[in-house]
C-alpha cells in the first residue's frame, strides 16, 4: 500500500500515512485529498478544498501570464537608393518598434546594378545605427549574405536608454566646444 506525506490546508504536517488513511482523514474533515508534489519521495498530499485549490492555481497562472512580456521581431526593408523622406519615415517606424520593446531586423536587398555598390548599403546601415543609438544596441552588425544585407537591433531598457542619452549629450557638448 503506497504511503504519502500529508499536510493540512493550514500547513500543519500530519506525517506519513497510507493513502487510505489519508483519504479517510480528509473525508472526516470534510475536505478533499489533493496531490501537491507527485515526484517527491513519498508524494505530498494536502487536505484542502479541491475547487479552492484549482481556483488558486488558475489565478497564479493568470498572474504569471499577465506579468510576462512577449518580445516580437519586426522587420524594416530598405533599398540602397532610398530617398531622404522614405528614410525618415522608416526611421520613425524603427523608433516606434524599439520603444514598444520589439526587436528589429533591418534588411536590404541589392537589385541589378545596386549589387556593385554594396558600400552604399553598409553606409545606410551605419547611418541607421548612429540615428538609433539612443534607443537600441546592435545584436548582429550589418552582414552581407548573397544579394542581401541584414542586421539585428534590440531595444535598451529604460535605465540603459537614460545613460545612453546622457552620454550622447555629453559627446555633442564636447564636439560643440571643440568647434568654438
Amino acid at each position: 500500500m503506497p504511503e504519502v506525506r500529508v499536510v493540512t490546508d493550514s500547513g500543519e504536517a500530519l506525517g506519513i500515512m497510507s493513502t487510505r488513511d489519508a483519504q479517510k482523514k480528509a473525508d472526516s474533515m470534510g475536505y478533499d485529498l489533493v496531490e501537491i508534489s507527485p515526484n517527491a519521495k513519498p508524494p505530498v498530499c494536502k487536505i484542502t478544498d479541491y475547487g479552492k485549490h484549482k481556483y488558486n492555481l488558475d489565478k497564479k497562472q493568470k498572474m504569471a501570464k499577465k506579468n510576462q512580456t512577449v518580445i516580437k521581431l519586426k522587420e524594416i526593408k530598405y533599398h540602397a537608393n532610398v530617398e531622404e523622406h522614405d528614410y525618415q519615415t522608416k526611421l520613425r517606424h524603427c523608433k516606434e518598434f524599439l520603444e514598444a520593446g520589439n526587436r528589429l531586423k533591418c534588411s536590404l536587398f541589392f537589385r541589378g546594378r545596386e549589387n556593385s555598390h554594396r558600400d552604399l548599403g553598409v553606409k545606410l546601415f551605419n547611418r541607421i545605427i548612429s540615428d538609433l543609438e539612443a534607443l537600441c544596441h546592435v545584436d548582429s552588425p550589418p552582414k552581407i549574405a548573397g544579394r542581401s544585407l541584414a542586421m539585428m537591433l534590440s531595444p535598451l531598457n529604460t535605465q540603459q536608454r537614460i545613460a545612453k542619452e546622457k552620454e550622447i549629450r555629453l559627446r555633442e557638448a564636447a564636439a560643440s566646444e571643440k568647434e568654438d
